[in-house]
């Protein structure tokens, strides 16, 4: 028998893609999402949402730096919008690079034609995807039907109000490949900070974006051995200067309506930032001496027609950005209602920071030099880098995880989201650990989350039958001055609240944080009220209502992980028996006396510590060399001799008073995270810190650290 109160149950329906299938909570006419758009589609919506991100080029097997910052962190905020029953839509997409230099140099070292090159990368990406239950509305290529009509609409446009002008200047030639390189397949020592290996568009050591002309003694990486050299060309060059002031005022008003992540083009305080635009834009080129990729229109300047050779195509970089309105057309031939509709269309982007300029900059003052009426950034949110293991995760030496080779470790896809969406470099560079994920799965999610869960529901199956017992909690909210439970149900309400504000603020690991924040509080009211067995004859009533009021916030927990741990809340679901749900503003009895719940499993596996090792041995690269990145380190476990704690140390266990300080420290650390990220008073986080350093020492001295 199935007992749920209605409120908070939207209609229901299940969508399919070729990835995953995902449920989603929001009335069917008011959501588009995988798969194609319902026939109850209703163009007229208020308010729509529209989420993207960028991946690599072509056959780049993605490391997991890329994923907590960029493309995992789309389908996170995607769900909320969703879940929270507004009369918004979520359009999810995900773009690759597979056109210009980058992919017609990529094809020469494998001898196979650009075409065959780039049509196996949608391959290759899904498979990676799918490893962590990733799925988007469309998984799109720049190589699309509408891609060409579009970029040559905007070049035209461009041309129309005097943005472009043609410019005779040297590029870098390779003499034995016998072309024009691609930026990123050359590189030299950056006339600006000296570092060796910046590339031709950009410098790792300085961030600054460059003209690969410039660079100190270029190389081909096709072949070093090979002769760089400086031809002269004449191509079409796309006049930022004329457009920076506009632009200007575009970026402050943008970052203070959509409430930008700081980044490298305005700071915290809403200053430019950005050393191009302080010291002036200079025009850029969007043609390029190609063989593949999309042409360029014949266009008219100043009444003199010009006329470009057919080896003259659109640059990789005017043509990638617009990558983004071409896969849109792609998916759906009413593209315009979302790049052509600002006033109804909010664009949210996420981006590593060394992608900020061409996001900030460039894409925005092409669509303003363009002329019409483009939807435009309304917020970016902006990651640093995800080192690994005290180094750097590095492609060429092997050092790190990536792609398909994460199918290897056996590590789930909800723990794998679960560990690099807790990692989410959202203020500074962030460390991935195999100790610390490992960690993770057994300490937080396995005895924080998933005991929550199970012991809940196994006491429910056990001691009443699977069926919720009369309890005298009435459908509906549940009071806050509660004479028993007035305290655990407004804790329980403040942390809904914060964790709402930080999904809507796109503070997407807080909104993490605060999930775990309320299962340890679910764990501390089993705990604090005594379920037990006891409990059960002693207080009947007492006891019916600590199991109505735990199963119900499990029933929260399900809606609130789903962004994070989509497979996690539909095993929760699926152990409740009860259908998807929104997000509820407070605790409510939801979940009735009466209702049959299903068989309870545990939703985590201990992982074996000593994977660690093993695991770092396998990623560590061909050389075991890493580039240093400064780690705090581990303190050698302490032995002490009393009370068998020394035992506990010595063969690896830990006592139920270290266990305890965990998930007290646990809880204390993931406090102190939220109130540096709601920036609350300094003497208030020293405070907090003061008390983890306390719980810290307590744990050290039982010899458990």
């Amino acid at each position: 028998m199935s007992r749920i109160a209605l409120e908070n149950i939207p209609s229901i329906t299940f969508y399919k893609d070729s990835l995953t299938t995902a449920r989603r909570t929001t009335p069917i006419a008011q959501l588009v999402c995988l798969g194609k758009p319902c026939a109850t589609y209703q163009p007229e919506v208020v308010r729509s949402y529209q989420i993207s991100s960028a991946n690599e080029y072509c056959l780049n097997a993605l490391h997991l730096r890329n994923h907590p910052g960029d493309v995992l962190s789309v389908p996170v905020l995607a769900q909320p919008q969703m879940a929270t029953q507004k009369t918004e839509l979520t359009l999810c997409k995900e773009n690759t690079s597979n056109v210009g230099l980058s992919a017609e140099s990529r094809a020469i070292p494998y001898g196979i034609a650009t075409i065959d090159l780039v049509s196996k990368e949608p391959k290759v990406t899904e498979k990676i995807y799918e490893l962590i239950s990733l799925s988007f509305c469309t998984l799109g290529r720049y190589l699309v039907q509408s891609q060409p009509g579009i970029c040559q609409s905007i070049y035209l446009n461009l041309g129309k109000h005097d943005y472009l002008e043609m410019q005779v200047r040297d590029q870098t030639y390779c003499e034995g490949c016998q072309k024009f390189l691609a930026d990123r397949y050359v590189e030299g020592i950056c006339p600006h900070c000296s570092f060796p290996d910046a590339r031709g568009d950009q410098c790792d050591g300085c961030a600054r974006t460059l003209d690969a002309i410039d660079l100190i003694e270029p190389r081909c990486l096709i072949d070093k051995t090979h002769e760089v050299v400086a031809r002269s060309s004449s191509h079409m060059y796309f006049r930022l200067d004329k457009a920076q002031l506009q632009l200007e005022e575009w970026i402050k008003t943008s970052y203070k309506n959509g409430k930008w992540s700081p980044n490298a083009t305005i700071n915290a305080e809403g200053e430019i930032v950005d050393a191009r635009l302080r010291s002036g834009l200079r025009p850029t080129p969007v043609t390029r001496d190609l063989t593949w990729g999309v042409p360029i229109p014949p266009l008219v300047l100043h009444l003199l027609s010009i006329f470009v050779p057919l080896t003259v195509l659109l640059d990789v970089w005017f043509d990638a950005v617009i990558g983004y309105p071409s896969i849109t057309a792609n998916y759906t031939p009413d593209w315009q209602r979302w790049w052509l509709n600002p006033d109804n269309v909010k664009l949210y982007q996420f981006m590593g920071k060394d992608n900020v300029y061409f996001h900030t900059v460039y894409f925005p003052a092409m669509l303003i030099a363009d002329g019409r009426k483009w939807t435009t950034l309304h917020h970016i949110s902006t990651t640093e880098y995800l080192n690994y293991e005290g180094g750097k995760f590095s492609k060429s030496k092997g050092r790190g995880v990536f792609g398909p080779a994460a199918r290897e470790t056996g590590i789930p896809a909800s723990v794998w989201r679960y560990y690099l969406l807790a990692t989410r470099p959202e203020t500074a560079d962030a460390m991935f650990s195999w100790a610390d994920c490992i960690t993770a799965n057994n300490n937080v999610l396995l005895k924080n989350f998933g005991n929550f869960v199970n012991r809940a529901l196994k006491f429910v199956a056990s001691q009443y039958d699977s069926i919720i017992p009369e309890n005298g909690d009435a459908a509906g909210a549940l009071p806050p001055n509660d004479a028993l439970d007035g305290e655990f149900i407004s804790e329980v309400n403040n942390l809904l609240k914060e964790y709402i504000n930080a999904m809507e603020s796109v503070k997407l690991r807080l909104g993490l944080q605060t999930v775990m924040l309320i299962s340890n509080r679910g764990n501390g009211y089993l705990q604090a009220s005594g379920l037990n067995k006891a409990l059960m004859t002693e207080k009947p009533k007492r006891c019916a209502q600590v199991v109505s009021r735990a199963v119900n916030l499990i029933y929260v927990l399900s809606v609130l992980v789903y962004p994070f741990m989509p497979t996690t809340s539909e095993a929760i679901l699926q152990q409740l028996n009860a259908p998807a749900r929104s997000v509820p503003g407070v605790l409510s009895t939801d979940i009735l006396a009466g209702h049959r719940v299903g068989k309870p499993d545990h939703l985590f596996k201990t992982i074996d510590e000593k994977m660690e090792e093993v695991w770092k041995v396998k990623f560590g690269g061909v050389d075991g060399q890493k580039e240093e990145v400064p780690v705090l380190k581990r303190k050698a476990k302490k032995v002490v001799n009393s009370g068998g704690k020394a035992d506990a140390a010595m063969d690896g266990t830990k006592s139920p008073e270290a266990i305890a300080l965990e998930a007290k420290i646990l809880a204390q650390g993931n406090h102190v995270r939220a109130l540096k990220e709601n920036k609350t008073e300094k003497d208030v986080i020293d405070a907090a810190v003061l008390d983890l350093k306390r719980l810290k020492t307590e744990l050290a001295n039982l010899g458990n650290v």
